[in-house]
């Protein structure tokens, strides 16, 4: 079975379709990437999963269960995570003390006015635990809004996997990132997928990301799907090249 199964959804504002009948399917332990060039629709179809649009037409089911009509806080409680094309941290705060409220939020102590010792001892276990898994202990003790923006986007992901989500959905985690802040970002992103069998669904306009990572692209343009397959299919198809690239390649 299918831990997302997206199901000819519809996005309409007003008399603009921003998505027509698309639909997308996740395997347990795949990464999906979905790419198109702005305007495609990837943003409102990205909102659509996580919760933040209910979809005009259509339904989604994670995990088996039908979360079309369920509120975006409630698909987190059961196992959906996200990330966002601009980083949601406390820059104010450290690295540990973001990753501390992540993790008391996902264990619901925030609404705990008083923690056992146990409960705390596991708070920190946890967090140092997601300090290593992201590489950033070395920036423990360090206010996030000081370090670079790949090491802030790490850290935001690790906020996001607070939660020990059975699906991650990362938007363009490498936007705004140099050449070397890009590949940490892919080197982290694979770790995640292939050592821990994290279930990822990532949108990313670098295709050097893309096709590195992906098990499967679906290929979104002017709010529909214009193709999917592997990277290898998705490199050779002439409609992508077309119509994403805007030319097609010599000898295809």
């Amino acid at each position: 079975m299918s831990l997302l199964e997206v199901r000819q959804v519809t996005q309409r504002f007003g008399e603009l379709a921003a998505v027509r009948d698309v639909s997308l399917s996740v395997e347990p332990g795949e990464l999906h990437a979905i790419i198109g060039p702005n305007g495609a629709g990837k943003t409102t179809f990205f909102n659509m999963i996580s919760g933040f649009y209910r979809p005009t037409a259509g339904s989604i089911v994670f995990d088996g269960v039908d979360v079309t009509a369920v509120a975006a806080n409630q698909r987190v409680a059961m196992g959906m995570a996200r990330t966002f094309q601009i980083t949601e941290v406390f820059p104010e705060l450290t690295v540990r003390q973001n990753l501390r409220i992540a993790v008391e939020v996902a264990e619901g102590q925030r609404l705990k006015f008083f923690a056992t010792r146990s409960q705390r001892s596991a708070t920190e276990a946890r967090v140092d635990e997601l300090l290593e898994l992201g590489g950033l202990g070395a920036h423990a003790e360090r206010h996030v809004g000081e370090l670079a923006h790949g090491d802030q986007r790490t850290t935001e992901i690790m906020m996001a996997l607070a939660t020990r989500p059975k699906l991650l959905l990362l938007d363009e985690p490498a936007a705004g990132m140099g050449t070397k802040e890009t590949f940490d970002t892919a080197v982290l992103i694979r770790r995640l997928h292939r050592r821990h069998k994290l279930t990822i669904v990532l949108v990313e306009h670098d295709m050097r990301v893309i096709f590195n990572l992906a098990d499967r692209i679906t290929v979104l343009s002017e709010g529909e799907v214009l193709d999917r397959g592997t990277p290898d299919e998705i490199a050779a198809s002439e409609k992508v090249q077309v119509a994403y690239l805007g030319e097609k390649r010599e000898g295809t």
